[in-house]
């Protein structure tokens, strides 16, 4: 984190306000926050904050209102379920800028949090309007970012602030920085990437990136359907987007000048129905039936998957091997996902994961506690992988 300030750069901060964006875009049914994970991720930095006697005042995003004011979208209803995460008080304002702010602001003791209304109730935000960035400086002696998950946006609460106030990465963020660091950024080799998902056209910046970056790379789910057809290989009903034949094959080209291994599917689990309890059979990849289509990739991928798993220093995991929501079609998944844990247990190996159904096989297979550092990121989690630039990172740069 050279290239970052984090909390551990704060000196006395008793009595300072300090601005601290959050991602608080949770799922809420009826009123009731329904999954508090990213609050509880978020939680340690306003912990600290307050426990050093400083003014936490949270700024954050709930929903696209698109620059009005829409009650559906108000973070009102999100205050309790923070405060009975960080259990202390948290107080509530109408507004994230102008009288009603600076006056709830005003009367915050030392150690109070104080949530903000929704900063996209305002154009100003996602337009990374400088005016509307300075209302909201005027309320903090000091920024802090937490929210890597909306890095990769250039908004007035995520990249605008850290160029007004002194700005410092909060704990979450920091963890998020340092995984990649170790993902991509400086990884111990060699290092593997899988990457799944129904679609190549969604990922194509990101399979470009990675062959120049990692020593094999394993294509599963719906896109490795594609790279079979560009090869040749008849898929018969299977997921595939024969129109990119030729950007399949130009990545290959890609990875065979850079010397990153392309692993795909040797055999795989087909089916004639995708549903619950549907027959299914292994085959030889070269005999997929014309009227079945592929669910999964089969024991003998699996276990070259594995072989590289005990060969490799580092994992980047973005996407599963095959459509995992219905069994038997998860076995491959589970079974990377719990043989990665493994060898992460044993100091072997350094796994870095995100996207959400990523995340999902991961808790299905009861490993992500085991993994170095599973990201809920989303969009951040999948541009980095893809070697952009996000602003939000950059403007926090010392």
């Amino acid at each position: 984190m050279a290239d970052f300030r984090t909390l551990d750069d704060l000196e006395d901060i008793t009595g300072k306000r300090v601005l601290v964006r959050v991602d608080l875009n949770v799922p809420v049914q009826d009123g009731e926050v329904t999954d508090t994970t990213r609050i509880e991720r978020v939680a340690p930095t306003m912990k600290e904050l307050t426990d050093r006697g400083a003014k936490a005042i949270l700024l954050a995003h709930f929903g696209r209102p698109k620059g009005t004011r829409d009650p559906k979208a108000s973070l009102k209803p999100i205050a309790p379920a923070v405060e009975r995460i960080v259990r202390r008080p948290v107080s509530f304002a109408a507004d994230c800028i102008g009288q009603e702010a600076k006056d709830a602001v005003a009367q915050m003791g030392n150690g109070a949090i104080l949530l903000l209304e929704n900063t996209r109730f305002h154009p100003g935000e996602e337009r990374n309007d400088r005016e509307f960035a300075r209302a909201l400086a005027e309320n903090g002696d000091i920024y802090v970012n937490d929210a890597f998950s909306a890095a990769h946006r250039a908004h007035a609460s995520t990249e605008g602030l850290a160029h007004l106030l002194p700005a410092y990465a909060g704990r979450v963020m920091q963890a998020e920085l340092e995984a990649l660091e170790k993902g991509l950024g400086s990884p111990q080799r060699p290092v593997i990437a899988i990457v799944g998902g129904a679609k190549v056209s969604t990922k194509i910046d990101l399979l470009l990136n990675l062959v120049k970056k990692v020593d094999a790379l394993v294509i599963g789910g719906g896109m490795a359907n594609t790279f079979l057809a560009a090869r040749g290989t008849d898929v018969g009903k299977s997921l595939c987007e024969h129109d990119l034949g030729e950007t399949a094959k130009q990545i290959m080209m890609e990875a065979a000048g850079t010397g990153c291994a392309i692993i795909l599917p040797e055999d795989a689990v087909v089916a004639r129905k995708f549903e619950a309890g549907a027959e299914s059979e292994t085959v030889q990849i070269d005999a997929v039936p014309a009227d079945s289509m592929i669910l999964d990739v089969g024991p003998r991928t699996s276990e070259k998957v594995q072989e590289w798993l005990d060969r490799a220093k580092t994992l980047v995991w973005n996407g599963p091997l095959g459509a995992f929501e219905i069994e038997p079609f998860d076995t491959a998944t589970l079974t990377a996902a719990r043989h990665a844990a493994t060898r992460t247990r044993e100091g072997a190996l350094v796994s870095v994961a995100g996207g959400g159904d990523t995340v999902a096989a991961l808790n299905k297979a009861g490993v992500t506690d085991d993994f170095t550092y599973v990201s809920t990121a989303g969009g951040a989690f999948l541009e980095w992988m893809e070697g952009k630039t996000l602003p939000g990172v950059a403007a926090l740069s010392k």
